[in-house]
């Protein structure tokens, strides 16, 4: 069965201009040069970035962050950490400058985005430090940049929303710093999916663009040869985080045939057992990445709510 009858027909263009691709059988390199092709169609960011070397809180080599600042900063407001996506193993902050831009403007708070460290040559823990560094670094500009580093945000599409999510779980368990909300598009939340221990068994879910085979290379990649049985499992995929209490408050967008769909539903479910604020959008015929599309109404819609989710967390206390 194919589920392209489902799809929105305003997105389906993406469906030829992006088929799946065997990351498997190709090598890393040739990837992330498809990659670099696919991010150079987006439009141009809304503002350009200062580029910034910081270090590593963790013992790793220096961390570049690209620094976003609004021409007018909302007095009182936060401040945004983005996440890149691109399957834990392709994309780069340097290369995906739009969503962040829109962030800043749309937000008028500074936004930080982080050039982690991309698997299998960095498997997990080096992407998650990279981001618990940078988070570090962003609440340590507050006095400088002029925000209240209470209201920081976390944000991400893809594996950079679960990244972002892992990041909540991190700082929570590391005492800090203090994340007031967390702004997931789509996260890569769970590395089972697609696998044999898949808890999932959604037949319409993972057609297109981003599919289980990618899923699993992705996954893999991250692993390396960590056993994720240890009390760091949530940092690595933060659906296997037994205890979801205390994190900051989610919106959670998602597309009803995106690969991830399952994992996020269920992902909001537990962190609203847990007592957490949650705002889930699911979007009927979405697939992976369909906010990017222009002029898709479906797509505007998404990041509309995405870009007033962003000003809500970010602003002033008491607004």
């Amino acid at each position: 069965m194919t589920t392209r009858p489902l799809v929105d027909k305003q997105i389906a263009p993406l469906l030829d201009m992006f088929p799946p691709v065997d990351l498997a059988s190709a090598p890393i390199a040739e990837l992330r040069e498809q990659a670099g092709r696919a991010y150079a169609i987006m439009p141009p960011p809304a503002i350009l970035p200062e580029e910034i070397v910081i270090p590593s809180v963790h013992g790793g080599p220096d961390i570049t962050v690209y620094l976003y600042r609004p021409a007018e900063a909302k007095p009182g407001g936060g401040a945004i950490l983005h996440i890149h996506g691109g399957g834990m193993v392709m994309g780069s902050a340097k290369q995906i400058q739009t969503s962040p831009a829109m962030l800043a403007v749309a937000a008028s708070v500074a936004v930080a985005s982080v050039e982690y460290r991309l698997a299998p040559e960095h498997p997990f823990p080096a992407p998650q430090e990279d981001c618990h560094s940078a988070l570090v670094w962003l609440a340590g500009q507050a006095g400088a940049l002029g925000f209240d580093a209470g209201r920081i945000v976390v944000a991400g599409e893809s594996a950079g929303g679960g990244l972002a999510a892992a990041l909540a779980i991190m700082a929570r368990d590391l005492g800090g710093p203090a994340i007031a909300g967390q702004l997931l598009t789509y996260p890569m939340l769970d590395h089972r999916t697609g696998s044999d221990a898949c808890p999932y068994a959604n037949p319409t879910t993972g057609e297109f663009i981003w599919t289980r085979a990618s899923n699993r290379f992705g996954w893999r990649a991250l692993q390396g040869d960590y056993a994720a049985a240890d009390d760091r499992r949530g940092w690595f995929s933060p659906s296997l985080t037994d205890d979801l209490a205390n994190l900051p408050p989610a919106y959670i967008a998602t597309g009803s045939l995106d690969l991830f769909f399952d994992e996020n539903l269920d992902y909001a479910r537990r962190l609203t057992a847990a007592g957490v604020p949650v705002e889930l959008h699911s979007y009927a015929g979405a697939i992976h990445a369909f906010n990017a599309v222009p002029g898709a109404a479906i797509a505007e819609r998404c990041n509309a709510g995405l870009m007033a989710a962003a000003a809500a967390m970010t602003a002033p206390s008491g607004e």
